[in-house]
């Protein structure tokens, strides 16, 4: 059986936050929402990919609930441009073409260097980094190590989180929604071995905002976005023939 509550995961024992967690007011109130957010993390942690059939049937059978749940949670994904809804079909992962991989970064780019701009306008910003350095600190550990799933946990949350200072909730959610879709854009197109995000850069990005630096910030995320963008147009992997092969098999 194909096993995707996180309760009977192994990767549920990372300690990097799940990406369902990162917006305020996450908490599941709901089966909806518990379905929802158990589906939401496989697909950022790579464990479902895009183009994966999401057969009512057999989420009904891991999860333990109704059809009316399932169908509610893959309501919500659509809404969130992270499922697609077929007539006579069924629901599917979002598989993004060129253009909108190219629409996504080209936001990304210019949400994010509107939240550069405004993180630079507060006061005592270099102590408001601290838990970003603990975090990218974190990612760095977590890729020497080899935990492949809490190092793209940890690089996607970077990102959420650096919104998150600013106190904008609707930026937050905005940057929470385009860090998703772009997570599964690179789970289409670029190797295991590449990242959206690079500690590296995230260190280099930290400090240029610590320093004041606005254009040198601004420039490093640019160039940051716009390196997995290119890696990810030029890349040939394709995404294998059953994308629920990612999911622990058990008798």
């Amino acid at each position: 059986m194909l096993y995707l509550d996180s309760r009977r995961d192994p990767v549920s024992d990372s300690d990097a936050p799940r990406a369902s967690s990162l917006l305020e007011g996450s908490a599941p109130d709901s089966d909806v929402d518990r379905v929802y957010a158990e589906i939401f993390d496989a697909v950022m942690d790579r464990r479902l990919l895009p183009g994966a059939k999401l057969t009512e049937s057999t989420l009904c059978s891991i999860f333990g609930c109704s059809r009316a749940t399932v169908r509610g949670a893959l309501a919500q994904l659509a809404y969130d441009k992270l499922v697609v809804q077929l007539p006579n079909r069924g629901a599917f992962v979002w598989r993004p073409d060129a253009k909108e991989t190219k629409d996504v970064f080209e936001a990304r780019r210019a949400l994010e260097c509107l939240l550069i701009e405004q993180l630079l306008g507060m006061p005592d910003l270099p102590q408001r980094l601290e838990p970003l350095r603990a975090m990218v600190a974190q990612e760095r550990q977590a890729f020497e190590q080899g935990d492949r799933v809490s190092w793209l946990r940890l690089s996607n949350a970077f990102h959420v989180k650096m919104a998150a200072l600013g106190g904008n909730d609707v930026l937050t959610e905005m940057m929470h929604g385009l860090c998703s879709r772009t997570t599964l854009i690179i789970a289409l197109y670029d190797t295991p071995s590449s990242s959206t995000c690079s500690y590296i850069e995230h260190e280099q990005i930290l400090d240029l905002l610590a320093s004041g630096n606005a254009e040198g910030a601004k420039g490093a995320m640019c160039h940051h976005l716009q390196d997995c963008e290119q890696r990810v147009s030029e890349s040939t992997t394709t995404v294998p023939a059953d994308p629920w092969a990612a999911f622990s098999i058990k008798p």
